[in-house]
C-alpha cells in the first residue's frame, strides 16, 4: 500500500477530501498564491512599455486572420 503523500503547502499527510492538500486551509492558501501571481513561469523579461513586438497573440492585437 502506498503512503499518503505530503501536503505541498505544510508537509502534513494529504486528506482524501482535499487531495493533494491536507485541509481546506492549505487548498485556499494555494489558490490565493495562484491568484496573486505567487507562482510564475520563467521567461524573458517584459519591455518597460509592456508592448511585445512580433507576437500579436500575446499583445492582444488582431492577427489579420479574417475567419468568421
Amino acid at each position: 500500500m502506498m503512503a499518503n503523500p505530503a501536503c505541498p503547502i505544510c508537509g502534513k499527510p494529504a486528506a482524501p477530501a482535499h487531495k493533494p492538500f491536507c485541509s481546506r486551509g492549505c487548498t485556499d492558501r494555494d489558490l490565493l498564491k495562484w491568484l496573486s501571481e505567487g507562482y510564475r513561469l520563467p521567461g524573458a523579461p517584459m519591455p518597460e512599455d509592456g508592448v511585445v513586438v512580433g507576437d500579436s497573440d500575446v499583445a492582444g492585437l488582431d492577427s489579420g486572420d479574417d475567419r468568421d
